[in-house]
């Protein structure tokens, strides 16, 4: 019975560090955009970061043919 004298504060000190994360969370704009993420997925990608293909149609030089 000693250990609930222990385990009520220990679980009052982690609720309130849970509640005080959140609260820094909402003060410092982690939820401020939370639809832009979930959209940027289907934009396409820069042309300039896709490599373009190379002019051989095989990349090994053993499998060329002459």
């Amino acid at each position: 019975m000693d250990v609930i004298y222990w385990l009520i504060p220990l679980s009052i000190a982690i609720l309130m560090a849970a509640i005080a994360i959140f609260f820094w969370a909402v003060r410092s704009g982690q939820f401020q955009d939370l639809d832009s993420p979930a959209v940027d997925i289907l934009f396409e990608d820069d042309q300039d970061s896709i490599p373009q293909p190379s002019k051989d149609k095989t990349k090994h030089k053993a499998t060329k043919i002459k």
